[in-house]
């Protein structure tokens, strides 16, 4: 009687780790084949690379999470197989440069032609990257810049906002920061398939 309760507790655990995971594990399969190295050389052409934002620190360096993304963009925007680079990010970030306008920089200190840039100041997350991708710049076609850990769910949502969607990822460099991201896309996955469901509206200024 007494293992009664640990059993019960143990089944209690075993279903919320697979509530947990399952997302995570259905955006991943459902893009295989659509997600890539940068290296790969059979990338579709798309309309734009679509870079998504990530941390500026306070003196307006781009953290490495985000110089890597802008890189991916650019690489994919110099072997000809987008058209434009959708830098979306926050404009309001807490370093108070604006992470649209850090990645622009980056990109045109490349040598990307500045009309080749698109800012979005308004790409808070994911899910409203993708759709602003959509609606707001007119693109059909993307292909997702993004760490490998952040592309399985990128790629996923802006395939079902109906976006012809590819992912490209720098080369993963295991540190704490990629373990922590990881992680942290078991949430947002779930989050994100939630957003999807109940038809979240995009961001707007």
């Amino acid at each position: 009687m007494s293992s009664r309760p640990a059993q019960a507790a143990a089944a209690a655990v075993a279903s919320v780790a697979l509530a947990v995971v399952t997302p995570a594990v259905t955006a991943r399969l459902a893009t295989v084949g659509t997600r890539h190295p940068i290296t790969y050389q059979g990338f579709r052409h798309a309309d734009a690379a679509l870079v998504l934002g990530a941390r500026v620190w306070q003196d307006g360096r781009p953290s490495r999470f985000l110089r890597e993304r802008v890189v991916t963009g650019v690489r994919l925007y110099r072997r000809g197989f987008v058209d434009k680079i959708i830098m979306s990010g926050a404009e309001q970030d807490s370093s108070g440069y604006g992470e649209p306008a850090v990645m622009r920089r980056v990109a045109e200190q490349a040598g990307v032609p500045p009309e080749a840039i698109i800012e979005d100041p308004l790409g808070l997350d994911t899910y409203s990257s993708c759709i602003r991708a959509r609606d707001e710049y007119g693109m059909r076609s993307v292909i997702v810049a993004t760490q490998e850990f952040h592309l399985p769910r990128a790629v996923w949502l802006c395939e079902r906002l109906g976006l012809d969607a590819q992912g490209a990822y720098p080369p993963p460099i295991l540190t704490e920061h990629t373990i922590r991201g990881h992680v942290r896309e078991l949430g947002a996955t779930g989050k994100a398939m939630i957003d999807l469901a109940r038809g979240r509206e995009p961001t707007h200024g």
